[in-house]
């Protein structure tokens, strides 16, 4: 059986609002509580992956980076312009309202409310 990240869990300080964020931008769906206590957020990302969002006291950013394809580019790119959330074609930039990334056709990165760095590439 080949190597699979079946969960990540991402800093928050809210997490049912970071999650709730991320799932509306990306157009996925959030999951019912889990965890012992139903202290993680869930949101679906795929058949084998969940980001399970977890309020946590001193949240630090991370980084995630996503492939899709250009019809599902085309959403998130729409959703965020939509919800006035700023974009940028770099991580240093999240905010510049570019999409020429620099290892894709196209490509986005933009940030929630403890900076994670969300990265959305696709090759069209």
């Amino acid at each position: 059986m080949p190597v699979t990240l079946n969960h990540t869990i991402v800093p928050a300080a809210d997490n049912e609002r970071a999650a709730r964020f991320f799932a509306d931008i990306m157009g996925l769906e959030c999951l019912p509580p889990a965890g012992a206590r139903g202290h993680f957020a869930p949101v679906r990302v795929n058949t084998s992956l969940t980001l399970d969002y977890m309020t946590v006291d001193d949240p630090r950013g991370h980084h995630l980076a996503f492939d899709v394809d250009p019809a599902t580019f085309d959403g998130i790119l729409a959703r965020l312009r939509e919800r006035g959330v700023p974009y940028g074609n770099h991580p240093a930039h999240p905010d510049n309202g570019r999409i020429d990334h620099p290892l894709r056709p196209r490509g986005l990165f933009f940030v929630d409310e403890v900076r994670n760095l969300y990265e959305v590439m696709s090759s069209e």
